[in-house]
Parts: structure tokens; sequence; C-alpha cells
């Protein structure tokens, strides 16, 4: 999978894309993640790329002469113009299931906000998919774009050692209940101790025993996912 990121800060994700899983899955090409600044596309000798709102406000807006020709020229630079995401506190949510519908694109376009946000005129020419990450306010779409990154990243196959843990992660499609709880060594730590069962090498009460602290976590903590999997029925 290729995704360019397009940022006014890209110094942000530089430290990112250089650690752990997303490193080794950088340095296998199983996915290629690209980072252009926006301001490469300013026309004047400021690389300014906003402006104050039209009718007055608070805030800079992004401005469409430079933004639009941005995204435009990036999608030439492969053979598929891919799938334009809009990093956006206006957006649809981001959800396990958006993540697997980005997941099955070849090529992903990020394009992060700054300051007050687009000129309305970018969206309407490039009919984005606008996406939020949740409804909270950031200074910039970085951190989101990082989010989706890290996400899609996880159903990539050959990315996870094991590929059962994408499958079986809380909200993945077909599993919407919480993870059970987990544990590992020492058995006893300051008085408490690993459930028994998990010790037992009885695989078919350790599943069973797996399947009920899933629902009682999640009925204790988000009973909305149960109401979600009745609906689903």
């Amino acid at each position: 999978m290729r995704i360019d990121v397009l940022t006014l800060f890209p110094g942000i994700f530089e430290g990112y894309l250089s650690e752990s899983i997303l490193e080794d899955a950088i340095e296998r090409g199983l996915l290629e993640v690209n980072l252009y600044d926006m301001r490469q596309w300013a026309r004047d000798k400021h690389n300014t790329m906003d402006d104050r709102p039209f009718g007055g406000g608070p805030g800079m807006v992004l401005k469409v002469d430079r933004v639009v020709p941005c995204v435009e020229e990036v999608q030439t630079y492969a053979e598929r113009p891919g799938r334009v995401v809009m990093l956006t506190p206006q957006g649809r949510l981001l959800t396990q299931r958006v993540v697997e519908e980005l997941a099955s694109e070849e090529r992903l376009i990020l394009l992060c906000g700054r300051y007050e946000g687009f000129d309305q005129r970018i969206v309407d020419i490039l009919r984005p998919d606008e996406i939020s990450i949740g409804d909270y306010v950031l200074n910039g779409g970085e951190v989101a774009a990082a989010v989706i990154v890290d996400s899609v990243m996880r159903l990539i196959p050959g990315v996870l050692g094991d590929e059962a843990s994408a499958v079986v992660d809380s909200f993945s499609s077909g599993n919407r209940l919480l993870e059970e709880d987990q544990y590992t060594r020492p058995r006893e730590y300051r008085g408490l101790r690993a459930p028994e069962i998990l010790l037992s090498g009885d695989h078919g009460l350790v599943d069973k025993w797996r399947e009920i602290n899933r629902l009682e976590k999640t009925f204790a903590r988000r009973p909305d996912l149960l109401d979600d999997k009745a609906s689903d029925n």
C-alpha cells in the first residue's frame, strides 16, 4: 500500500515513521509512506498557504489555489490517483469498519488541515473522504493522519507477526466485543494472581473464560457495542 501525506509540518512524522512495526513494514516494502510539504506549492516568497476568512472571524483558512494544485500534482506521482482523505473534525467518525475500508485501497492521500480549516472550495473540487478521529479539536490533522496510518498498517498482510492479532482486536468486523484481560509472568505479583484457568492447559475452558470475560468487560465499559452487535443480527 502507498500512503502520501500532505502537510505543512512533515517533521512531525519523521520519528514516528522510523520506529517499531511501522519502520519494519516500510523496510520490507509492505508499506510506502511519502511526506510532502504543502508549502512547496506556495507561489510567493513567504510560502503563504493561508489567508484571512472572507466575512471576518478568528484564525486563518488554507487557500484553495495552493491546496488543490498540491493534491492534483501528487496524484500524478503514481499510476493510480488514490483516495483523498481529508482529516477534519467535520468528517465521518473513524471506526474499525472505516479502517478496514481504507485498508482495501491501494493508495491513500492524507490531507492534513491546520488553522481554522480548509477553504470550502477545496472540498467542492477534490471531493475527498472527510474523516474525523473523534469529537475534539486538534492543532492540525497530522496526529489524525498518524492514527490512520497506524490503524490501516495493521491490516496489511504480512505486517503483523501473528495475522490473527488484527482479526481478534477490539472493534474488528465480526468482533464487536472488547478484548479479554491478558496476563503473563509472574503468576503472582503484590498478592494478585493470574486466573488459574489460564494455566490449566484446557483450551476449551480457556476459550470459554475468554468469551465470558469479553462479554462482562464490554457490558461494564461499552454496553453500546452490545446494542450494535444485537442490531447486526
